[in-house]
Order: C-alpha cells, then structure tokens, then sequence
C-alpha cells in the first residue's frame, strides 16, 4: 500500500512538471510567435529608430501653370538646418557661429544646440541656398542640413486668391495650393545614418537615402497675358473709383472655361500678411465664388430668356413705364422716375426699365420663373475646383408673394455668386446650353503621366438657339449706337449694365452700391463672355454704365490686342470717340444742362422729376467719351 501510494504521489509530480513545463513552451512559443510575426514590423522600426538617425527630405511642390504653360507657382531648393548635441564638443561657439549666420538669437540656439536629451533638433527651416553655404563652409561638427522647398510666385499678387498658397511646411492653405494639395505636394524621402547607443553617428557605417518624390503639375485653364492685362485695369479701377472691392471674371462661354479672375484688394503671395489674421482672411477669399449680392439688372438678361422661350412675350411686345408700378400694395420705382414711356421689349432691355421686367416676372409667373431659377443653376452651386463655393439665396417658393416675384426680375431679392450670374448668362448667349465651369485643365505626375484631363462639361440646355439669337441682337443694340459707335470702337460687342442698392441689417444702406457691367463677344455668337463687379466706389458715382463700363472697355480692348483680332467692322473702327471733360452742371436748370450736353455731343439719362439738376455722373472735370452716357440727376 505504502509503495502504491508513493509511485502514484510520484506520478502526480511528474504529470504537474509536465504540465507545467509544457504550459512554459506554449507560452514562450506564443510570445515568439507575436515578436516574430505579429509585432516584427513595428520592432524592427523601432529597432531601426534606435540604432539610426534620419533627416527628411521634402518632396519638391508640383508647379502650376497657366494655359499655354507659363509658371504661375513653382518650388526651389531650401535646406533645413539641424543640430544633434550629443555630436556637438562646444555648444556656445557652434551656437554663436549658428545664430550669426542665422540671425537668430543666441540663447535659443544655445538651449538646442546643448541639450542631449534629444536625438536632434530643428534650428530653422527653409534656410537659403547662399546662407546654407556658410555653414557649410564652417564645418561645424553636429550640425547638418536637409533639403526642403520653398514655393515662389513669379507674378506677385497676380492671381491671389486663385492660387492661395501654403504654410512653411508647403501644405496648400487657401486656393488651388488647398484644393489639390494632395496631388501638389508628392512624397517625402530620408537620409539614414547608423548611431551608436548615445545617438552619435558611428563612422564607416552604411548610410541609407530613400529620395522623395515630386508633386503633380498642375496646368490652369488661365492665359495669364489676359490675366496681367485684367490685373492692371483693375488696379487702375480700384484707385480712380476708390472702391471697397472688385471681382471681375472671363469664360468661354463655349467650354466654361475661366480665362481670367481678379478680385481686388490682394496681396503679394511671395509676402502673405501671416501677422495680420483679419487682413489675410479678407484678402485671400475669393470673392468671385464665395461672397453673394443681387445682381441687379444684369440679372434682367436671365428674365428676359425665360419670358422669351416661354412664349409670354415677343420682340414686337409693347410696355409702357410711368416712372414706378405697383404689386400687392407696393409701389416698386424704376430707376428713371419720370418713366420712359412707351417702348418695345428690345428697348426696355436697353432703357433697363425695371416696370417692364416686373412685367415679365408676374406674366411667367412663380412656378415657370423658378423652373428657371433651377435651369440657371441659381441657388446650387456650380461645382468649380475652389474651396468654399456658396450655393447663391434665392427665397423659398412657398413663402415668395407676388412682389417678391416682381422684384427678382429685375434682379433684387435674389441672391448670385459673380460665377454663378456669368454661368447663367454664358447659357442665355452661347445657344443655350450650361456648363459646369472649370479652372483646371490638367493634372500630370511628377513622370509625365496624366492624371486628369479636363473635358467641357454640359450640365443641361436651358434655351433655345432662337431665343438665344434674339437676346445676343438686343444685348448688342443695348450699348451700342447703331451707325455711330460700337461699345469698342469697330467691333461688335454685347453688354448690359447694373446697379444695385446694398442691405446691411435688413435695410437698404445709404449711399451703398454694386456696380456691375456683363459684355460679350463677338456679340452674335459669343465666345468671350466677361462680368466685372465694383464694391462700394467711393466717388460718388454709381451707376454701373460711370463705374464698371469704361474699365470692360478697356479689358475688351487688351483681349483685342492680345490676341490679334481684327475689327468686325474696319469702317466703324475709324470712328474713334473724342475724349470729351465734363462740364459742371449741378445747380444749372435742367433746361439749360440739356442744352449743353447736346451743343457737346453728350448723350444723357435723366433721373428725377425736377427743374434742376442736383447731381451728374461722372463729375465735373471727368474726363468721358463720346460714345458715352452720362447722367443726370435732378
């Protein structure tokens, strides 16, 4: 029994060793298991992060060019400047040496250059080429260098708020540098060196460079020939008219193509105010697609295709405008208030008789005129490849009354982006048809592969080619002056002018306006389609025809002469307007201003009731020409 129970006790013993030597093995072949398959790659690196040290090498930024592939944004080399203490034998002579060259101050490179409990540390980045030299020359030991980029605008300010730019770290913060900033900024590469258990380098050890790889280009549907020549009238109108802002934009009325954007006040992009948050934000939004106003009686243009190819009116329509008509209880004025009387549908386009559009507006009625608003592509927004694009605020159908309807037509109580209103008037012109703008017209990898090539893209038409025939003669016979002068002198352009009163608070400002001018060319069947938006001027003039016109103008003129283009008309070419000074004639009788004008040659609006002339647009002293018209008011 005793030897029984001794070889069984002894069993017992020998099964538990087993059991748990086995339990051992097993948890040791599990915990080899993890280390060498599951938790391999995150040991070997962190492995490799304590016997190397590595310095980045950014990826050179992707270019950006215009149309025809001048470089609007590029990249060049710049160094990072680093210090590994541990390697340094003399903190305060490497410190002074590095903050001399730097134009740093001593103490905080001292702080880096000493302090070991860091492998490395970054002492400036995106040091010049020149400058990165002299410490080169120094030979400082524990000191090296990375290459970085540093991106650089040719043109200045040309171009602000399209392109944007980026952060010291060359990540895209506003523009076409935020849009695509993933296909810009490629991929980083490294430089590995082999370390000791301190951090220092070991000599005669392998060294690993892994190069980074560069970003995409990017080439803009932009010519920056019409660009510069946009860029300079609008500096010029900023500064005569003393504006708040301006926004102006051309497409291809045929493609949707943007060929030129400028909004004013901007700065240079080689010298972004970074220490002036509140400037930096206002200056660098782009205007064009962001801010909404009411488009005022440019809008008329889009009101008057929808009555067109809805049947509810013809060219041989007749109106009649006292001054103001009333809807719903409301007296809602025309902007001339001694009326223009009776006048066919063409003339009230040309008169911008806001009683003929308020007729036009009720005869479509609610549910046609905003069938439209939708066609136009009002209150969406127009999908163009810039960050923060308003979608524009057009009322609720269920809450607008009658009168809210009368004032849509001609352009108040709605509100556009600048895009948007040059979207929809670019399908009232071109035939009919929509299309989704676009600024980007190829995207090509760092190997000359493509990547994205842009294609017009047809949303949906909208009018019909007859009725867009018909508005493109009434737009062309509104500013000019068939037989005598065309809005550029020998060329056939369509436009239509706008004013509107700005809110602030839900009530009209005083003394607040938009001023905007919408031209075509050529007239009869556009290709160029232009819309330029003036904020606030600040010269007392206002009216669109005094503030926006003259400058359209003169960037018609520049289209003209960029791109080679002969008159329509060589003989009306000849007939050069004559630069006429503006007389005074505030105070003087209306009679008696009248008789002035005429005996100059000086065609005129008037606006108001009176006998006596209160204000003129332009002033005294302006210089106009004859081919203008000017105003009065009484």
């Amino acid at each position: 029994m005793n030897c029984d129970h001794t070889l069984r006790s002894l069993q017992k013993r020998i099964l538990a060793i087993v059991i748990c030597l086995s339990s051992i093995f097993f948890a040791l072949i599990v915990r080899l298991f993890f280390v060498q398959i599951i938790n391999s790659s995150w040991l070997q690196a962190k492995a490799s992060s304590q016997w190397t040290r590595d310095l980045p090498l950014t990826a050179e930024r992707g270019k950006i060019l215009d149309a025809y592939g001048a470089t609007l944004a590029q990249s060049y080399t710049t160094y990072n400047v680093y210090t590994r203490a541990r390697e340094i034998d003399d903190p305060v002579a490497t410190a002074t040496t590095l903050a001399s060259i730097l134009n740093l101050k001593f103490e905080s490179v001292h702080s880096k250059a000493s302090d070991r409990s860091v492998s490395e540390m970054l002492i400036k980045m995106q040091v010049e080429e020149d400058v990165a030299q002299k410490i080169i020359d120094k030979n400082l030991k524990g000191v090296y260098l990375s290459q970085n980029n540093k991106r650089y605008y040719p043109y200045g300010d040309m171009l602000t708020q399209v392109l944007g730019f980026t952060t010291i770290d060359n990540i895209g913060q506003a523009g076409i540098e935020a849009y695509y900033n993933d296909y810009l900024k490629g991929t980083d590469g490294y430089s590995l060196v082999q370390a000791d258990i301190t951090g220092s380098k070991l000599d005669n050890t392998l060294s690993y460079y892994v190069p980074a790889i560069a970003g995409c280009d990017i080439t803009l549907t932009i010519d920056a020939k019409l660009q510069l020549a946009l860029e300079e009238i609008m500096a010029l109108l900023m500064e005569e008219q003393k504006a708040k802002s301006a926004t102006a934009l051309l497409l291809n009325a045929n493609t949707g193509e943007i060929l030129a954007m400028s909004t004013k006040p901007s700065f240079d992009l080689n010298d972004v105010p970074r220490d002036n948050p509140a400037l930096l934000m206002e200056t660098v939004r782009n205007k064009a697609v962001v801010d909404v106003y009411e488009p005022g009686s440019t809008f008329k243009i889009l009101t008057m295709c929808s009555a067109l190819e809805e049947g509810v009116v013809s060219l041989d329509s007749s109106f009649y405008c006292g001054g103001s008509t009333t809807v719903d209880g409301e007296r809602i004025r025309c902007w001339k208030s001694i009326g223009h009387g009776s006048q066919k549908l063409g003339e009230g386009l040309a008169n911008s008789c806001n009683c003929v559009f308020v007729d036009l507006a009720l005869r479509l009625g609610k549910d046609k005129f905003y069938e439209y608003f939708q066609k136009f592509g009002l209150g969406q927004k127009t999908g163009i490849e810039i960050s923060g694009e308003s979608a524009g605020i057009i009322m609720s159908k269920d809450t607008a009354k009658r009168v809210d309807l009368a004032r849509m037509g001609f352009g108040q109580a709605i509100a556009v982006t600048a895009l948007q209103q040059i979207t929809a008037v670019s399908a009232c012109v071109n035939g009919g048809t929509l299309y989704e703008p676009s600024i980007v017209k190829s995207i090509v990898g760092p190997d000359g592969t493509s990547v994205f090539q842009n294609a017009p893209i047809k949303v949906r038409d909208v009018i019909s080619s007859d009725t867009s025939a018909k508005i493109n003669d009434m737009l062309e016979s509104t500013v000019s002056k068939t037989g005598k002068y065309t809005f550029v002198s020998g060329y056939e352009i369509g436009g239509k002018t706008g004013t509107t009163q700005k809110y602030e608070n839900g009530a009209i400002a005083r003394g607040k306006y938009i001023s905007s001018f919408v031209g075509t060319y050529p007239a009869s069947n556009p290709e160029y389609v232009f819309l330029l938006t003036v904020d606030e001027p600040g010269t007392g003039a206002y009216y669109g025809s005094v503030v926006a016109s003259p400058y359209a103008k003169q960037f018609f003129s520049k289209i003209f002469e960029i791109y080679s283009i002969a008159p329509d008309d060589p003989e009306l070419a000849k007939l050069e307007p004559t630069e006429i000074v503006m007389p005074s004639l505030v105070g003087e009788p209306l009679a008696k201003a009248v008789a002035t004008l005429a005996g100059m040659g000086i065609d005129y609006e008037i606006d108001g009731t009176g006998l006596t002339v209160k204000d003129q647009l332009p002033p005294a002293g302006a210089t106009i020409y004859s081919n203008e018209t000017i105003v009065i008011v009484t």
